[in-house]
């Protein structure tokens, strides 16, 4: 029987992608019109629309999901399965309703821990050591449907949004095939969200702003969380500067000796900057700045950065 298969984003692609190789029917691919992006205003589309039209999948992109003509060029495919991954609208009663066995949806965290748009980026802002995947049969709450699957993966010390979005996606797509045949052979048993509910909000381009209080290992989760969107940026004079990659302080740095005093340290001023090396104190502990984009320029490296910059140590402050 027919699958039809709602997403947008890079996210949905491994699990479309999936779908395609287990030779799955799908009859339909819903998802956003293309949009505006760049400085040259370029018409780009969704990249689950490149890859459907790629094997001759048909794509529909309706500004309304809640149209009566819509609703029909759903119907009458008669799905089996509607499958729903990073689509980015809350579908309706009658959508959700529809297929034969249910609508799936696969989401990145291990429900009904961090409901909602950014689960990736919450996860690692608040320090989580592990993450993962829950597939959820679909109602009309937000990402409060009866759980289907779990897959859990460990949050590595190198992990930032980017890359883990990349590793939840594949994930997704394992996933997904392992819950769609558990589904049809009957061997999947929906069980209601059980245990402590967070959530997940969309964040903004201003969440990005840092706060040089918050301690080392805060900092280094929230730069982590942050990259590659909106990215985590402050202040040095009138300059924004984005800072994209950190380490808290090592307490065996060869030639460098830095104690942390609670009483007269200054949040967010630079300690060291030699070597190649950006030291800033937090309010609790040293972050080591490996990597950052001044306003208008590419990502670089600390050394490059200080190169040609007379910063003075324990006067400049990032702010």
């Amino acid at each position: 029987m027919a699958l039809i298969f709602f997403g947008t984003p890079q996210f949905a692609v491994p699990s479309l992608k999936a779908l395609i190789e287990a030779k799955e029917d799908i009859a339909l691919v819903v998802t956003q019109p293309d949009k505006v992006k760049g400085r040259g205003h370029v018409l780009s589309a969704p990249p689950v629309k490149e890859l459907a039209l790629s094997h001759g999948i048909k794509v529909i992109q309706p500004v309304n999901i809640r149209e009566e003509s819509f609703y029909k060029e759903l119907k009458v495919l008669n799905p089996e399965f509607i499958i729903v991954v990073a689509y980015g609208k809350i579908l309706p009663n009658e959508i959700l309703n529809m297929p034969k066995i249910g609508c799936i949806n696969v989401h990145a965290s291990l429900l009904p821990k961090y409901r909602g748009a950014a689960p990736i980026q919450w996860a690692l802002i608040n320090g989580e050591k592990v993450t993962g995947i829950t597939t959820m049969l679909m109602d009309k709450g937000l990402d409060t449907g009866d759980i289907l699957l779990r897959a859990e993966l460990e949050i590595q010390d190198d992990d930032n949004a980017e890359t883990l979005f990349d590793k939840l996606s594949r994930l997704g797509a394992d996933v997904l095939l392992d819950t769609i045949r558990g589904m049809r052979e009957g061997k999947i048993k929906p069980m209601p969200q059980m245990g402590e509910v967070s959530y997940a909000p969309p964040l903004k381009k201003q969440d990005g702003k840092i706060d040089w209080t918050r301690s080392a290992d805060e900092l280094f989760n929230f730069v982590r969380g942050m990259y590659p969107w909106p990215s985590a940026f402050c202040y040095l004079g009138n300059e924004r500067i984005k800072i994209i990659k950190v380490r808290r302080q090592s307490p065996n740095i060869k030639g460098l000796e830095l104690t942390y005093d609670t009483q007269r340290s200054v949040p967010g001023r630079i300690v060291k900057a030699s070597n190649g090396q950006i030291f800033v104190e937090t309010g609790k502990g040293f972050l080591i700045i490996d990597e950052l984009q001044p306003e208008g320029k590419k990502i670089m490296a600390a050394r490059a950065f200080l190169s040609g910059r007379m910063l003075k140590e324990g006067y400049d402050r990032f702010i």
